[in-house]
């Protein structure tokens, strides 16, 4: 089995394949047979997983599992602690009331690369982060999320899915899962706690994985790679 973390860049379709000839993954991941777990738009940067392990891309991308989701999100003004408290109830979105989100003002700016387009400013309004968790799916939600509260997104960046996290990767570079990591994800939707029935597990030993080896994501089974 394959498990790969891509940085997307910004204005790449989280895909293989595309008629009008827009960059896709296929720009930047050149592994056969491997699909991406769930989307990033097109206009949005950061963590995409791939993998060929069907079963756990089917679970992660089922909602039921509540897998969540990190994004970084620079928006038009200054969010009041009102709007904050909005997010993290829920907003309204065509009728339907977003999930409960984790969202917080970052005091200061992330340390992120330069985006291939600089991000439109407006000289007599400010511009500040945000972080926000969410374990929904709803299409662009985190853009429509902080329109709703009057603060529309600028830039959308994801650097963690649940325990993965970009590290150092830069946009277009990708590296292999460590063992660790993949036995951190597929941990995600195996217990009873997401909702699917497991058998009880015996307790007092230590679960090893690949002869008890630990992989560290520094060594040479996560290597990165620029295009």
């Amino acid at each position: 089995m394959k498990y790969i973390i891509l940085n997307k860049p910004y204005e790449v379709l989280t895909q293989f394949t595309d008629e009008t000839g827009r960059a896709t993954l296929k720009d930047f991941v050149p592994i056969p047979d491997i699909y991406p777990v769930g989307r990033l738009d097109y206009d949005s940067e950061g963590l995409v997983l791939l993998t060929d392990d069907k079963v756990l891309q089917h679970r992660l991308s089922d909602p039921k599992f509540k897998i969540e989701k990190t994004y970084w999100v620079q928006v038009d003004g200054i969010p009041t602690e009102e709007a904050l408290e909005e997010l993290q109830r829920g907003v309204m979105i065509k009728n339907v009331k977003t999930a409960p989100a984790k969202a917080n003002r970052l005091e200061e700016t992330p340390q992120v690369w330069e985006r291939s387009k600089p991000v439109r400013f407006r000289k007599e309004i400010p511009t500040s982060w945000v972080e926000i968790k969410i374990s929904q799916g709803m299409n662009r939600q985190v853009r429509r999320m902080t329109a709703a509260v009057g603060f529309p997104t600028l830039r959308l960046i994801r650097p963690a899915i649940g325990p993965l996290s970009l590290g150092e990767l830069q946009p277009g570079e990708y590296r292999e899962l460590t063992t660790e990591e993949v036995a951190k994800l597929k941990s995600l939707t195996a217990g009873s706690s997401f909702g699917t029935a497991s058998r009880p597990k015996k307790t007092g030993g230590t679960a090893k994985t690949n002869g008890g080896r630990h992989y560290d994501s520094r060594n040479n089974s996560s290597r990165k790679k620029r295009f």
